[in-house]
């Protein structure tokens, strides 16, 4: 999810069910252990790994299970809802196409060009989720004043930058972002990792200072979901590509963090929608409840990688089956130009649309509630997505919603 910009998120109140539960998306409990939990799981991988290359109990958990599995959550918010589609038939369709005529073109020009331009999309991706969950965590506390979201963003992007800077002042790495060499080399910006650190202690310490005089000054409650975020992305992209070196723990501190709370948001959306259509796809789905959910994106993210495999890379018979054929491609440039591309739009149409469904003019009560801004209708109640009605404080119920986008992968 990639944050729609928190200027949107200044002048918004915080929703009646934020409030009630402290300022958390889904209550203290879910959201410490979707954010914090997560982190903690990630770092102690980390710490406990002997570093080296991914396994492939890993591959098939940290990979397949949360990196490439989330990427296809993204279904319950736009493909598998006919609703949605007949709202946006332009976007739904034309990114899509705009994706792979730009793959197309790009890996034509070279492959390393499109596997570079798709990891840099990916980074921000990533990068403008982290920006987009303090974001939300801000507008449920009712944080409206400048010097926050001013002060949270360039943290977040400090925290996220600096470590991108080290890699790339420090290369060879031990892992990349997809493969070997698709983030450019500049070994020249070295000399500007220790200033840039510094300004990175000066936004931390700013940041603690300012958290210290709303407690103790202002008087204002502890949004701690906002400080976990801030905190365990601070900490996940640090140990992940400058503390380590290493595929494994590059992996682990990179995916878990940014998987586990996407899903997490997708499917508290769909069940919020499950209950607006019934009578949906979504809604059957969900009626399985959350392993069923998991179980369409898992089999979907399986299906994938067993193509990628198969088709382009040949490393894993072991999982897929197929024999191991080193580093010389089967397929010949143009045949891979216009297959590679197409085994890639899942991951870049989520990156394109994650940057747009979660906004303030894509948000309707489903996705509101999902994510604490309006209340849960109680039984009986109308749930319709039609969006009427006001929130319990009296304000309209369309200041109520978010301009929200996240977690992507890059990114959320």
């Amino acid at each position: 999810m990639a944050s729609a910009g928190s200027d949107r998120f200044g002048a918004l109140p915080a929703g009646p069910s934020g409030a009630a539960r402290g300022g958390f998306l889904w209550g203290r409990g879910v959201d410490l252990a979707v954010f914090g939990g997560s982190a903690a799981v990630a770092l102690a991988l980390a710490a406990l790994s002997a570093g080296g290359a991914l396994p492939t109990w890993g591959f098939l958990l940290f990979v397949v299970g949360v990196d490439v599995a989330h990427v296809h959550t993204t279904l319950f918010r736009t493909y598998l809802d006919p609703e949605e589609l007949r709202r946006h038939p332009a976007l739904y369709t034309g990114v899509p196409l705009a994706c792979y005529a730009a793959g197309v073109a790009l890996h034509l020009a070279s492959e390393l060009t499109f596997w570079r331009a798709l990891a840099y999309v990916a980074v921000i991706h990533f990068v403008r989720q982290q920006v987009g969950w303090v974001a939300i965590y801000r507008a449920l506390a009712g944080e409206r004043s400048r010097v926050d979201r001013v002060l949270d963003d360039a943290l977040v992007y400090a925290a996220t930058g600096w470590p991108l800077l080290y890699w790339h002042a420090h290369p060879p790495r031990a892992f990349q972002w997809f493969v070997e060499g698709d983030f450019v080399s500049a070994p020249r910006l070295a000399a500007a990792v220790g200033p840039l650190g510094a300004v990175y202690a000066a936004l931390a310490a700013a940041y603690v200072a300012r958290a210290i005089q709303r407690a103790c000054v202002d008087r204002a409650p502890l949004n701690l979901g906002k400080h976990v975020v801030v905190a365990t992305t601070a900490a996940t992209w640090y140990v992940g590509i400058v503390a380590t070196d290493s595929d494994f723990q590059f992996t682990v501190t990179n995916v878990i963090v940014h998987g586990v709370p996407y899903m997490a948001l997708v499917f508290a959306y769909a069940r919020e929608r499950a209950r607006e259509a019934p009578r949906s796809l979504i809604a059957r789905v969900l009626a399985s409840g959350l392993l069923a959910f998991l179980g369409v994106a898992l089999a979907l993210a399986f299906v994938e990688e067993m193509l990628w495999d198969r088709l382009v890379w040949h490393d894993r018979p072991e999982l897929f089956g197929g024999a191991r054929t080193g580093d010389e491609p089967l397929l010949g440039p143009r045949a891979r130009a216009l297959l590679v591309p197409l085994l890639a739009l899942p991951q870049a149409t989520h990156y394109m649309l994650d940057a747009v469904v979660w906004r303030r003019r894509h948000t309707r009560p489903a996705q509101a509630r999902a994510l604490g801004f309006r209340p849960v209708p109680r039984e009986g109640e109308g749930e319709g997505g039609g969006g009427g009605g006001r929130r319990a404080d009296g304000a309209d119920g369309e200041r109520a919603t978010p301009a929200v986008a996240p977690p992507p992968s890059g990114e959320a």
